[in-house]
This record gives C-alpha cells, sequence and structure tokens, in this order.
C-alpha cells in the first residue's frame, strides 16, 4: 500500500480591506476595519492585508491601529493556527510607499509588505511607460528596499495572466534574488480559464530560478465568473496561498471568495494537496458582518453564504431532505454556521 501524500498547509491571505474595500461604493471608516480584522483573526485567516497605507493618513491610520490592536490577538487561533495573523500593507514599487507600508504594520507582532508591479507588455507601455528591463531594475531595488525593512516580503507582477511568461519567469527571479519570500500571479482583470491559469503556476513554478525558496500564490478575479474555479486550479498546480475576500467582494465582478475555496477544500480533502485551518462555523456570521458594514448585499442563490444555499423549493427536494438531508445537501448547514 503506497504511503499517503504529505499535504501543505493552505495559507488564507484575506484582502477584504483593501481589494474588498475597493468596490464600487464601499467605504469602511477605521472602527468598521477593527471589527472585521478582529473576526477574521477568529476566523483563522493567516494574513490580512490591512490596506494600502499610503492611499491617505485614514487608511495609515486604520492600518496602524490594526497591527496594533488586532496584530497580537490569539483568541480563536490557539489549537488549529497557533500564531496571531501577519498583518499585511500593500506598496507599489515607490520608494515612499514601501517606507510608509512598513511604518503603518511594524507594530504588528507579525508583519508583511506587498510590493506590486505591473508586468504585462500592455501595462509597461500604456500605463508605466517603462522598458522590460527598466521593470526589472524597478523590481530589484524596491523589493531590496522593502526586505530591507522587513523579513518578510510579498511581490506581485499586476496583469500576471496576460503577461509573457517567459518574462514573468525573469521578473520574478529577480524578484526572488531581492529578497521576495512570497510570489503573488495575480489575473489582474479576470481573463484567465482556469486551465491556463493552472497552467501558468506549473510553468513559473517549474521554470523560475529560485521557485523552491518561496510561497507561490494565487490572486483571481471574477471577471468571467471564475475566480474560484481558478483559484484551484492554482493550488493544484502547486500554488499555497490564495488571496481572497469573504463573500468574494472586490473590483468589479470581485475577487475569489474565502468561503468557497474553503468549502471546496474542505468538501474535497482527497482533491487537493492542502489542508486549511479555518473555523468554518464562522463563515456565516463573517459574512453577515462583512454584508453590513460594507452595504454589499449577499446574492440569496450565493454559494455557501446564500440565504438559499440550504433551502429547498422543490417537493421532490424537499421530500428527499426529510428523509435524509444528504440526498440533497452535500455542506451540513452548521458546518458554515447556518442555523
Amino acid at each position: 500500500m503506497s504511503p499517503t501524500p504529505q499535504k501543505d498547509k493552505l495559507i488564507i491571505f484575506d484582502t477584504t480591506l483593501r481589494d474588498g474595500e475597493q468596490s464600487p461604493g464601499v467605504t469602511l471608516n477605521t472602527e468598521e476595519k477593527i471589527e472585521i480584522a478582529k473576526q477574521l483573526s477568529r476566523l483563522g485567516v493567516d494574513i490580512i492585508e490591512a490596506g494600502f497605507p499610503v492611499a491617505s493618513p485614514g487608511d495609515f491610520n486604520a492600518v496602524q491601529r490594526i497591527a496594533r490592536e488586532v496584530g497580537p490577538l490569539m483568541e480563536g487561533r490557539e489549537q488549529g493556527v497557533g500564531q496571531p495573523m501577519v498583518i499585511c500593507g500593500l506598496a507599489r514599487c515607490v520608494e515612499k510607499d514601501i517606507r510608509t507600508a512598513f511604518d503603518a504594520i511594524k507594530e504588528a507582532p507579525r508583519h508583511r509588505i506587498h510590493v506590486f508591479l505591473a508586468t504585462s507588455d500592455i501595462h509597461l507601455e500604456h500605463k508605466l511607460k517603462i522598458t522590460r528591463e527598466q521593470c526589472k531594475q524597478q523590481i530589484a531595488q524596491m523589493v531590496g528596499l522593502a526586505k530591507s525593512l522587513c523579513a518578510d516580503i510579498e511581490f506581485s507582477p499586476e496583469d500576471a495572466g496576460r503577461s509573457d511568461p517567459a518574462f514573468l519567469c525573469e521578473a520574478l527571479a529577480v524578484a526572488i534574488e531581492a529578497g521576495a519570500t512570497t510570489l503573488n500571479i495575480p489575473d489582474t482583470v479576470g481573463y484567465n480559464s482556469p486551465a491556463q491559469y493552472g497552467s501558468l503556476i506549473k510553468h513559473l513554478c517549474e521554470n523560475t530560478a529560485g521557485a523552491d525558496k518561496v510561497t507561490f500564490s494565487t490572486h483571481c478575479h471574477n471577471d468571467l465568473g471564475l475566480a474560484t474555479a481558478n483559484t484551484l486550479a492554482g493550488v493544484a498546480n502547486g500554488a499555497r496561498q490564495v488571496e481572497v475576500t469573504i463573500n468574494g467582494i472586490g473590483e468589479r465582478a470581485g475577487n475569489t471568495a474565502l468561503e468557497e475555496v474553503v468549502m471546496n477544500v474542505h468538501t474535497h480533502p482527497g482533491a487537493y494537496p492542502v489542508f486549511h485551518t479555518i473555523n468554518t462555523r464562522l463563515f456565516f456570521a463573517t459574512s453577515r458582518m462583512v454584508e453590513d458594514l460594507s452595504g454589499m448585499a449577499v446574492q440569496a442563490n450565493k454559494a455557501i453564504v446564500g440565504r438559499n444555499a440550504f433551502l429547498h423549493e422543490s417537493g421532490i427536494h424537499q421530500d428527499g431532505v426529510l428523509k435524509n438531508k444528504q440526498t440533497y445537501e452535500i455542506i451540513r448547514p452548521e458546518d458554515v454556521g447556518v442555523t
């Protein structure tokens, strides 16, 4: 009998307070952000992207307070996670951004700087107006600066989903050499299919110099309704961190929903090479908190946390559920906090 393959922990990076807050019409004040951050800590999230500190004094203050007040918390984390949540601040590849991000997060016991720079030709030519070589030079300089301030550094090549894979490998190798410990691969505009995104993650893991020294991460958008599928394809092909939001809120059509990824892994433990340490019984309460504070209603038929997710209208279905719930329910409602 062959031995059971060793599973890796799936690192949950929640960006509800940063990318999620970029949803049109969503504005959270500092106290609301702290309330959500505390709930995410209880939920068992590994890393929280608390904001974009250079964006405004208000954003800086919110990230700093989360670092101070939420960073040390251990409530609900004693068993499964065993350590406090990492508090992360986002920064462009700009010195002021990076230093401001570090100042905002540095009081958290565990902290990370997340640096990003676009790598697709369309972004380099039309938005940044720099060459590929200049892009690599900027990555080397700014990731290096971040590393001089903080041990835990994440680098994201923005619009990786539309970047030339060969150049992407070169750019990521530069980031690793400069000190990045996590490489996040964003499908920024939700363009990829699961086959394309999974293949990209596999290619990068196999062809980037120094790939064995870092953690690869997914960051998918839902413009074509494929964010969760793409994220899971990334995990199946080597990613061990997923960037997600509660209820899938975010720019345009939204981000990958945290609850959907975790419950896929939870429901199919043999299908993915990872395990999770999330307290799934807090999903419904967390979803409602984010819905109430953000003002973004959860669609009734939303997977896992929608109001209709465990309701049965068809008489045939009702008859089956009354006889045995497993006839039409693949998840027990109580496992996600629905009572």
